[in-house]
């Protein structure tokens, strides 16, 4: 191997290369989004409903079940609401596309620089930080659709900078922002929870539980007090039926199965052992304790300061990043149904979570088959067993990646 490439390699593998790369790769981004604005057309989705629902509340109407549009009911949060207000009102009323587009470009290219800091600071190698900007999809959900889940995706990853820095309250705001804003952000919340358990104790993580739930009651406010039930039927429906048409994910399980009971019962079921998984086998070393032995101390001493001291040390930048997006890929590989622009979830987290995988440049292939299959529409029987395979590769690779001696 000449001198050379010998080089390239250490260069390619050195976290601090990320200093010039990322701003060059996010400039290379941003003239990519403008080419995509001017020469791509606008597709309507949910925009214009989005729109209908939000004249319905500038006119008066509080009561959430009544926030219709033409693709159905407000099914979101009351800060979604806010949210699509200000659009409304800089987009004269959402007829001026070319507005909105800029503004979820600027979206977009925030988030991304959210992203690949978070990827600095956890040690990401340079190499797999061109799969950042990529994505066909991503670009879609953000650029052409104008979904929610683009501003959800950068409250999200914010909070997860914020935590990667140890700014708690600034990350828990943030990240009920999120989940204000669509409920899928609470995917993560399970390792965040177990996370800030070990760092602050049970007092102080209560304190940010309960600042949750101020900031939820805040957005809420003016819902609820109309009609609360409406609110919480709405912006945090849990029964809400799926279409099997719309489904990316499960289209080789026949519809009958795809819709019955105990398939729903099944996916919680792996959801919830898989979440166990990790809780016991690795969200809990910061502590250096079993799962029990964690909640325990914690319980028994809610204000424990040298414990949580020497977890917080070694809860560092990389073990959040890392638990935060296995949280958010087991819920992602659960889920009863995903639509296309659920990707926005998990597509930034997937090149780290392959490289912690332990597959090397290897993150490139597995990436290329994964984005590959959630650009084909409609879903075939194929496509959806490679979203699920790729998932689950991240899942379990992780998982496996990260064993004790092996992970780095």
């Amino acid at each position: 191997m000449t001198t050379y490439v010998k080089t390239v390699i250490r260069l390619a593998r050195d976290p601090e290369q990320a200093r010039w790369l990322a701003p060059l790769l996010l400039a290379i981004d941003a003239v990519l989004c403008a080419g995509i604005i001017a020469k791509v057309p606008y597709t309507e989705i949910d925009w214009k409903a989005y729109m209908q629902q939000v004249r319905l509340y500038i006119d008066g109407e509080r009561t959430y079940t009544k926030l219709v549009g033409d693709t159905g009911p407000l099914v979101y949060p009351g800060l979604h609401v806010y949210l699509y207000r200000f659009l409304h009102a800089v987009t004269n009323g959402g007829e001026n596309i070319l507005a909105a587009q800029v503004i979820f470009a600027g979206f977009y290219l925030a988030a991304l620089a959210v992203v690949m800091r978070c990827y600095w600071k956890a040690k990401a190698p340079p190499y797999i930080y061109p799969l950042l900007i990529l994505s066909k999809r991503q670009h879609s959900i953000f650029l052409l659709r104008l979904f929610n889940d683009g501003p959800t995706v950068l409250l999200t990853w914010s909070a997860l900078a914020a935590y990667q820095s140890a700014h708690w309250s600034l990350g828990t705001a943030l990240y009920s922002a999120a989940i204000g804003t669509k409920m899928s952000a609470l995917l993560p919340a399970p390792a965040l929870a177990l996370t800030m358990l070990q760092t602050l104790g049970l007092s102080r993580c209560v304190t940010q539980a309960l600042l949750i739930a101020q900031t939820q009651s805040l957005f809420a406010y003016e819902f609820v007090r109309t009609d609360w039930r409406a609110y919480v039927g709405r912006a945090f429906e849990l029964s809400r039926v799926f279409l099997y048409r719309w489904t990316v994910n499960w289209r080789f399980v026949p519809e009958d199965v795809f819709l019955s009971k105990p398939f729903a019962a099944s996916l919680l079921a792996a959801h919830a052992a898989l979440l166990l998984l990790f809780a016991a086998t690795r969200w809990t070393r910061p502590s250096r304790l079993s799962l029990l032995d964690t909640l325990k101390l914690h319980l028994r001493h809610p204000d424990t300061w040298a414990a949580t001291q020497a977890a917080a040390a070694r809860a560092d930048p990389a073990f959040v990043l890392t638990a935060a997006l296995t949280a958010n890929a087991i819920g992602m590989l659960c889920a009863r149904s995903l639509h296309y622009q659920f990707y926005a979830w998990g597509v930034w987290g997937a090149p780290w979570l392959i490289w912690k995988a332990g597959l090397g440049p290897g993150v490139w292939v597995v990436w290329a088959v994964q984005e590959g299959a959630w650009n084909v529409y409609p879903a075939t029987e194929m496509s959806s067993m490679v979203v699920v395979g790729g998932l689950a590769v991240q899942v379990l690779g992780v998982w496996w990646g990260t064993r004790e001696g092996e992970e780095g």
